[in-house]
């Protein structure tokens, strides 16, 4: 199957499912799960929570729709429809893609303690896209 077919063959109510999952995801992750040593790879362990504007919720998200119909074509385009080969997939994409560039993006002087910052997001970014395929097979 092309691409560009695939495109037009995803679920789009799974698509949904899953950009809500990952989000939620995101919240408990961050926010309550690895709050303090999230903190702490960024340098901000004893400072004060900053006030969020609109584009930490809804950024995201936006981000994370794309993702999910990239992740649901290209499932679709390489047949991929048991959920086992759709766990490899997320483990060859999660590792290889989003949580190698969680890396790569944390690398940089800004960021006081880069591979902290990475292992918290791209192991996120991991369970995210494992979720993600599951959610994507299972429609």
């Amino acid at each position: 199957m092309s691409v560009l077919s695939a495109l037009g063959s995803i679920n789009w109510i799974a698509v949904l499912l899953a950009v809500v999952a990952y989000s939620a995801l995101g919240g408990v992750w961050f926010a309550v799960l690895f709050a303090k040593p999230y903190a702490a790879s960024l340098g901000r362990e004893s400072l004060p929570q900053p006030a969020q504007p609109a584009l930490f919720f809804g950024g995201p998200a936006v981000a994370t729709l794309f993702v999910v119909i990239t992740t649901a074509t290209l499932m679709a385009a390489l047949n991929i429809d048991a959920a086992a080969d759709a766990v490899v997939f997320a483990l060859v994409v999660g590792v290889g893609y989003l949580a190698a560039n969680t890396v790569i993006i944390a690398i940089n002087p800004n960021m006081p303690r880069p591979l902290f910052y990475g292992l918290i997001s791209g192991a996120y970014h991991l369970v995210g896209i494992v979720v993600t395929a599951l959610i994507v097979v299972a429609f």
